[in-house]
């Protein structure tokens, strides 16, 4: 708010004559006032124009005064200013003449006081003028905030529509990483639930996998046993039909550890055209001429870290899927690329450090809902009888275990592309193979054999027994470690999964006791870096399992145990 200056707080007084200026000031002065004393007419119009709040002026001091630039200033005064003037009038025998009248008039607001006048007459005209003038400069202070308050709001006018725009822009903008981000963390719910699921089915399938190479291995190692003691050709014909049955099973249940994730790879790098060769020799038998297969890989795309047969079956699954989707023929293309995965596919990496192999076809597509079953295990939409449901959880497990990571696109109408994103290898394939255990003598070997299942356990001593080795067998881990308390066997053989003591106690506590002591680890569905983290180097055998395996690795832990 505009506050009045000490000059526009100022009483002027023009009293030509004699003290009268001075007496006129000292009473003004008594009421609180500050008085300044002019001189003549022009330096009371002058100081008027600079600022005053009244002037007190004798009448003789208007008489013959050029009142043009003062009438002039205050016909231009401000809309709130109505200037006050206090006019001494001496004492007149006659009433004051018409032009003398006019005179006044032309001052507009004007008290006139007849003198001789008494101190408070004067003081209480002067408090009067006073206070007239400060609620004149109140007024000015209220109307120079509404010319503020006017002015502002003119400006916000102008600008109205350009700051709703802004405005409106920046609330789209908002709303935009708000959307955005609702759909991420949709996405990112969607796709922990789904992890979440396969890991609960990988649980699942692994233990249905366990019990059922259990079985296999009673029923394959008793098939084998037979071939080798039963020169009956109907008995061996039959015992032939029921091992091959086993290895079926066997292969299926492979699936379901790989689905799991629970399934030992021989992880090493495989060029992938010598791959792709392989897997089209394979699959042009089970195509036919309805079918155009096509292979590519992109410049700089050499090996893949992988498992050669795991890789292989799940490139033939893949191919086999897209025949059976395309039952009147159709396109199959598998390509090899080295692309940039995609956001929040696989942790962040360097470029090219994952190859992308796709095996497309041009067949009906599929809807969403289906794409996002095809991996879980014993799904499937063929016919009954048409297929197991495992090829593609095979394909998911043995991805996810190589260290990438699988993932199916489809449009209806569009056909389907299934991706394997796999470590990228620059080495060479080394083609070596661990050959075969064969020519230590087991005859008179001292084995002891823990396994909690009757059936597996009396399989497995009896297969030994084949062997020439001398068994002692036992049913738990506790009962193990009391036959370890009584002397050294020559090989220990433990399942993995027991109750009570696990194979993998058993075996830690065995090397406890005996240093350096032979070590086979049996099992149907165990994490092989859980089991070599437990007891260290051992051997590894997978239900089921033939004879000459066994063997095998009951030879490969002699030769590699320390000289006794």
């Amino acid at each position: 708010m505009h506050r009045p200056d000490a000059a526009e707080q100022r009483v002027l007084v023009l009293a030509p004559r004699g003290r009268d200026a001075e007496v006129t000031a000292g009473v003004v002065a008594r009421h609180g006032a500050r008085c300044d004393i002019v001189a003549d007419f022009p330096a009371l119009a002058a100081g008027i124009v600079a600022g005053a709040a009244t002037a007190i002026v004798t009448d003789e001091a208007l008489h013959g005064a050029d009142l043009a630039p003062l009438h002039a200033w205050l016909a231009a005064q401000e809309p709130w200013s109505d200037f006050p003037f206090i006019v001494l009038l001496g004492r007149r025998i006659e009433p004051a003449g018409p032009p003398s009248t006019a005179m006044f008039a032309s001052l507009g607001n004007v008290i006139l006081l007849e003198r001789p006048l008494s101190a408070a007459t004067l003081g209480s005209a002067t408090g009067a003028a006073l206070r007239a003038r400060h609620r004149q400069y109140q007024a000015r202070a209220v109307l120079a905030d509404r010319e503020q308050v006017s002015q502002e709001l003119a400006v916000l006018n102008a600008t109205l529509e350009s700051r709703v725009a802004e405005r409106t822009r920046a609330l789209a903008q908002a709303n935009d990483r708000l959307t955005a981000e609702v759909i991420e963390r949709e996405k990112a719910q969607q796709a922990m639930l789904q992890y979440q699921k396969m890991d609960s089915l990988g649980r699942l399938t692994g233990g249905v996998a366990h019990d059922f190479n259990n079985l296999l291995n009673v029923v394959q190692g008793s098939m084998e046993l037979i071939l080798a003691t039963s020169t009956d050709a109907a008995v061996r014909r039959r015992a032939e039909t029921a091992k091959a049955a086993c290895e079926r099973g066997a292969r299926l249940t492979a699936q379901l550890l790989a689905f799991a994730r629970n399934q030992t790879l021989n992880l090493r790098p495989l060029p992938v055209a010598a791959l792709f060769d392989s897997v089209l020799q394979m699959a042009r038998p089970l195509l036919g001429d309805a079918f155009e297969i096509v292979t590519g890989v992109a410049p700089r795309v050499a090996a893949v870290l992988a498992d050669l047969s795991q890789m292989e079956m799940a490139l033939l699954n893949l191919v086999i899927n897209a025949r059976d989707a395309m039952p009147g023929g159709g396109r199959i293309v598998l390509h090899a690329s080295l692309p940039r995965p995609p956001a929040g596919l696989l942790p962040d990496s360097e470029p090219g450090a994952f190859v992308r192999i796709a095996v497309s076809d041009n067949g009906p597509g599929m809807s969403a809902d289906i794409a996002a079953r095809v991996f879980e295990p014993f799904f499937t939409t063929k016919a009954v009888g048409k297929g197991t449901g495992l090829g593609l959880s095979q394909v998911y497990g043995m991805a996810r275990q190589s260290g990438g990571i699988a993932r199916l696109e489809s449009t209806p109408g569009q056909g389907t592309t299934v991706e394997m994103w796999l470590p990228a290898s620059d080495g060479q394939e080394t083609g070596e193979t661990d050959a075969a255990e064969q020519g230590t003598p087991l005859d008179g070997l001292e084995v002891l054999l823990v396994e909690d299942d009757d059936f597996v356990r009396t399989c497995m001593a009896d297969a030994l027994a084949t062997l020439g080795c001398q068994v002692a067998q036992v049913a738990d881990g506790a009962a193990g470690l009391d036959a370890l308390a009584g002397r050294r066997p020559g090989v220990l053989v433990t399942d993995y999964l027991m109750p009570g003591i696990t194979g993998a106690e058993l075996a830690r506590k065995a090397r406890e006791r005996f240093a350096g002591l032979p070590i086979v680890v049996v099992t149907g569905y165990a994490d092989m870096d859980a089991i070599r983290h437990a007891v260290g180097d051992v051997e590894i055998l997978r239900k089921p399992f033939l004879i000459a395996e066994l063997g095998a690795a009951v030879r490969k832990v002699l030769r590699a145990a320390p000289a006794t």
